[in-house]
C-alpha cells in the first residue's frame, strides 16, 4: 500500500499486495478489492466491481471485518454482484457482531478481574464501537492498521502532497488517498466529505459524521464529473437509523 499510494508505484505495489493476498492475507484482499471498486490508479472506466465482490469474499471468509461490511452493502445495493438484500443485512449484522466480541476480548484482556466491562457512553465525543453506539454504550474503537495510520500520516505531514484536487478518505482510520480527481463518493447530504469505500463511510458515519452531517445553503454545484457517482448509490444518513 505504501508502495502504491505513497511511492505512487501501482505495479509494483500492487504486485506486492497480490503475492500477500494469495497467502490469505486479509487485509491485502481487502485493499485490492478496494483499488478494484475504485479503478485506483487507472481510467474511471477501470472499475471492476466483480473483481472488488470476489477479493472481498474471500477477505470476509477469513475475518476481516471491514470486508464483511463491504460485502453486505454490496449485496444490499446490487453493486458488482446480484442484489441480495437479506443475506446483505446478514453479513451486516455479522460485521457488527465481530466488532462487538473484538471488543469484549479487549476489555477482558486489560480488566482481569471482570468478564466484561461496558461504560454508558455520556460524553459524544468518546471514540466508541460502530456497533455498540447504536444502544448508548462505549467501548475502545477498534484498533486502526499501522499501514493506515503511515498513510494518513505521510499525506497530513507534508511530506508528500497530493495532487491538485485529491482527497483522504474522510475516515479517520484509512488514510487512503484519491489517485484522480473525483475518484471517491461524497456524502449525498452535505458534499463535504468523501470516502473509498462503503465500509469507511458507514464507521465514519456512525462514529462522527452523523453529528456533523449538515444540508448546505444551496444545492451542490455538479463538477463535471460523475465519477464519484457513477454505479453507486450513495448511503444517506437516514439509512443508517437501525444500527446496521
Amino acid at each position: 500500500m505504501i508502495r502504491f499510494y505513497c511511492l505512487q508505484n501501482r505495479s509494483s505495489g500492487t504486485s506486492l499486495m497480490a503475492k500477500a493476498a494469495m497467502k490469505s492475507h486479509a487485509p491485502a484482499l481487502y485493499s485490492l478489492a478496494v483499488i478494484q471498486f475504485n479503478g485506483s490508479g487507472g481510467g474511471k472506466n477501470e472499475k471492476d466491481l466483480r473483481a472488488g465482490v470476489a477479493l472481498c469474499a474471500r477477505a470476509a471468509s477469513i475475518g476481516h471485518v471491514d470486508a464483511v461490511r463491504e460485502l453486505g452493502h454490496c449485496l444490499q445495493d446490487g453493486y458488482g454482484v446480484r442484489q441480495n438484500i437479506e443475506k446483505g443485512r446478514r453479513l451486516l449484522i455479522e460485521a457488527n457482531a465481530r466488532e462487538f466480541f473484538q471488543s469484549v476480548s479487549k476489555t477482558r484482556t486489560r480488566h482481569q478481574s471482570y468478564y466484561f466491562q461496558l461504560a454508558r457512553a455520556t460524553d459524544a465525543q468518546i471514540p466508541c464501537s460502530p456497533l455498540l453506539s447504536d444502544f448508548g454504550y462505549n467501548v475502545e474503537a477498534p484498533e486502526v492498521h499501522p499501514v493506515n495510520n503511515f498513510l494518513k500520516e505521510w499525506f497530513e505531514s507534508g511530506v508528500s502532497e497530493l495532487g491538485n484536487g485529491l482527497r483522504l478518505c474522510s475516515y479517520s482510520g484509512c488514510g487512503r488517498p484519491e489517485t484522480r480527481v473525483h475518484e471517491y463518493r461524497r456524502c449525498s447530504v452535505c458534499g463535504k466529505v468523501n470516502y473509498c469505500s462503503r465500509a469507511c463511510q458507514a464507521i465514519d458515519w456512525k462514529t462522527r459524521h452523523k453529528r456533523e452531517c449538515v444540508p448546505p445553503l444551496a444545492p451542490l454545484i455538479n463538477d463535471g464529473d460523475a465519477d464519484g457517482l457513477e454505479g453507486m448509490v450513495e448511503i444517506a444518513p437516514a439509512e443508517f437509523v437501525g444500527g446496521h
